[in-house]
């Protein structure tokens, strides 16, 4: 048995030294996770953002004065770093306010309010005796409002005063309605929210509608694209043409009317009425040296004689060129 043992022993040290180890029981090696136990774990960027945030401690009023301070008197940027760090939750919470009734994008949100927040460091004032979080809300709002605006709709709808309140009021309002015991009809949000009845309607419309490609199908059956239905903007060839016989008649006449003058009603006529860059009043009062106001009234007479002599000289000049006579 001892001269096995001496010989296995032997045969161990030799197999070292040519570097190809074999022990004698076969090591059993198995994955750390086995197939059928391996799956892919999908990825959320903003749990990745929330758990990222969650690491930065929120600041006393005092450190928050102190940072505030350094940022304000030093321009010190780790200061308004360590600011904008333990501020980015309460950006995330005013970004899921408004997530709840404007855009399905929350990141987008986040990313724009985080905007806002730097533009509070820079432009917060430590010795008013506001804090910074209320103070920061305001600016986060501001940026998010903006780019609600913005890429809320591919035809901006926000373009009125009453529109923008119901915009950012209407959802909120009905909501408030209902939590109440409140049907949410158009009368009842007009008189809450003190506008027109047919502008709550309209709004309500266009947040409910959804947009359309113009090149998708407007029939499940159909090749034809939402645009055929649309208007052709071109003006038809027969209108084209018909409209540059009465420009080519009008000018014809206005050259002919403007032989009938002379001094300086033909001045005024030629570089006041009829000029593409016209001369000013004063400039003309000047020239003859009168005042703007003569001026002015020599110019209105002209026209109106313009009027008089045109409406003799082409057939049914009112109804053909009422634009002229605007």
């Amino acid at each position: 048995m001892k001269k096995d043992k001496d010989k296995s022993r032997k045969e161990v040290e030799a197999s070292e030294e040519l570097g190809e180890f074999k022990p004698a029981t076969p090591l059993k090696l198995a994955p750390a996770v086995q197939p059928a136990d391996r799956s892919v774990v999908p990825y959320d960027p903003l749990q990745m953002y929330l758990l990222e945030i969650k690491q930065y401690r929120l600041l006393t009023r005092e450190e928050e004065l102190e940072l505030a301070t350094r940022v304000r008197e030093n321009k010190d940027q780790s200061a308004a770093m360590q600011l904008i760090r333990a501020n980015l939750r309460l950006v995330v919470k005013i970004a899921m306010d408004f997530h709840r009734y404007w855009t399905k994008n929350l990141l987008d949100l986040i990313q724009e309010g985080n905007v806002g927040l730097i533009q509070a460091v820079q432009k917060f004032d430590p010795y008013r005796g506001i804090k910074f979080s209320y103070y920061a809300s305001f600016w986060i709002k501001a940026y998010m409002l903006k780019f609600i605006m913005d890429n809320w709709k591919l035809v901006k709808i926000g373009t009125t005063q009453t529109q923008r309140k119901l915009f950012f009021n209407l959802a909120k309002e009905r909501d408030r309605l209902l939590a109440e015991g409140f049907e949410p009809e158009p009368r009842l949000l007009a008189e809450r929210l003190h506008v027109k009845e047919e502008e709550v309607v309209e709004m309500s419309q266009r947040l409910g509608g959804w947009e359309i490609s113009l090149s998708a199908p407007f029939g499940e059956d159909s090749r034809e694209p939402y645009g055929a239905l649309l208007p052709d903007p071109a003006t038809p060839a027969d209108d084209q043409l018909s409209d540059a016989q009465s420009r080519h008649l009008l000018s014809l006449k206005l050259k002919k009317f403007q032989k009938t003058l002379s001094g300086k009603e033909a001045d005024i006529f030629t570089n006041r009425i009829m000029a593409e860059k016209p001369l000013t009043l004063q400039q003309l009062g000047d020239r003859y040296h009168i005042s703007r106001e003569r001026v002015r009234q020599i110019q209105e007479k002209i026209i109106r004689n313009i009027k008089k002599w045109l409406k003799e000289e082409i057939p049914n000049f009112e109804e053909q060129y009422s634009d002229f006579l605007k």
